[in-house]
C-alpha cells in the first residue's frame, strides 16, 4: 500500500527555493506534485530524478536530481499512515 505524502521545506530551503532559475524551480514543484501524487516511493522508481541515499555527514537523507547541476535534499519520516518529506537544502551541485 502506498501512504500519503506531504512535501514541507525548511525556512533555509524555502530561501533557496526563491532564487531558483525559473525552469529549475519548475522542475522543483513538478518533483513535490510527483511525491504528493504518486508517493515517494514510486517517485523513487523515476529513473530521470536519480533518488539516492547519501553517505558521510548527511547519512539518513537523500538526494533528487533537478537538473545536472541542482539537487534537492531531502529527509523521510514516517507518521502513522503519512509520510513527510522534510526538503532541507537545494542547492547547486559542485562537480
Amino acid at each position: 500500500m502506498n501512504k500519503n505524502c506531504r512535501v514541507w521545506a525548511t525556512k533555509f530551503a524555502e530561501k533557496q527555493i526563491k532564487k531558483l532559475p525559473k525552469h529549475i524551480a519548475a522542475a522543483y514543484h513538478t518533483w513535490v506534485k510527483t511525491v504528493e501524487l504518486d508517493g515517494i516511493r514510486a517517485t523513487r522508481t523515476l529513473s530521470g530524478y536519480h533518488d539516492e541515499p547519501l553517505k558521510g555527514e548527511r547519512k539518513g537523507q537523500r538526494s533528487v536530481r533537478l537538473s545536472k547541476g541542482y539537487r534537492v535534499i531531502y529527509e523521510e519520516t514516517e507518521t502513522g499512515n503519512i509520510v513527510l518529506i522534510g526538503i532541507q537544502e537545494v542547492n547547486k551541485h559542485d562537480y
